[in-house]
């Protein structure tokens, strides 16, 4: 990964492939501060070959080596501390898919609180044609901006369900916020729960444009 370009390179067998990565910002063409590589998951070796740095050009390199038949998921992240030069601007699209939404204007992704969940539920517009839901993500930043998105689709391969809101009150891990769909179309509280783990226990939401209504819930298996 260099910037916010994704490039695969396959050594041996089938074609490798970019399932949906997000970048809420490009690694920096500079010498890089608290650089960290995090498997998320994976089915057989997979590592980090060379950090950002001056020699390779500032990009990050990660080696799989899948020896299993079939195909395998390998999920990984990588994070660095951003400073005052790096840019906020909302996050790129590489593949079919893109994990986390647009923020729109005003969302600074310098120094978010980070909630993840792992879980189901559904989404249903007017009580028909329920959506599946999966992993849950949400980020607010120190002006109580929020967004979130959910996984949607078998194995969450599907078009991420996502909002964009504002929080309007924080007590004990319960959180409450005003938020507005993907598309700008509905608009409603959503009610966040998390532990002190910032793992997200349950998220409820109606919202409405006044004449089609949303209903959205899910808790974390």
């Amino acid at each position: 990964m260099r910037g916010d370009l994704v490039a695969i390179r396959t050594i041996a067998g089938r074609d490798a492939r970019d399932d949906g990565s997000e970048c809420n910002g490009p690694v920096p063409n500079r010498d890089i501060v608290g650089f960290k590589f995090e498997v998320v998951d994976s089915r057989n070796e997979i590592r980090l070959l060379g950090e950002p740095s001056r020699r390779n050009g500032f990009a990050a390199i990660v080696r799989i080596r899948d020896s299993s038949g079939g195909e395998g998921r390998y999920h990984f992240r990588l994070t660095w501390a951003m400073t005052g030069g790096d840019s906020g601007r909302p996050p790129s699209r590489h593949g079919e898919d893109s994990d986390r939404p647009t923020a729109g204007s005003g969302f600074s992704w310098n120094n978010t609180l980070s909630f993840r969940g792992k879980g189901s539920g559904t989404a249903s517009t007017n009580g028909a044609g329920e959506m599946g839901l999966g992993e849950v993500s949400i980020e607010i930043d120190r002006g109580g901006k929020l967004v979130a998105w959910f996984r949607t689709g078998e194995r969450g391969r599907g078009r991420p369900l996502s909002f964009t809101g504002q929080i309007l009150a924080n007590e004990g891990g319960k959180w409450k916020a005003d938020v507005m769909s993907g598309d700008r179309r509905l608009r409603g509280p959503m009610w966040i729960s998390v532990d002190d783990r910032k793992q997200v226990d349950s998220v409820t939401l109606e919202a409405t444009d006044g004449r089609d209504r949303m209903r959205l819930n899910w808790d974390r298996r």
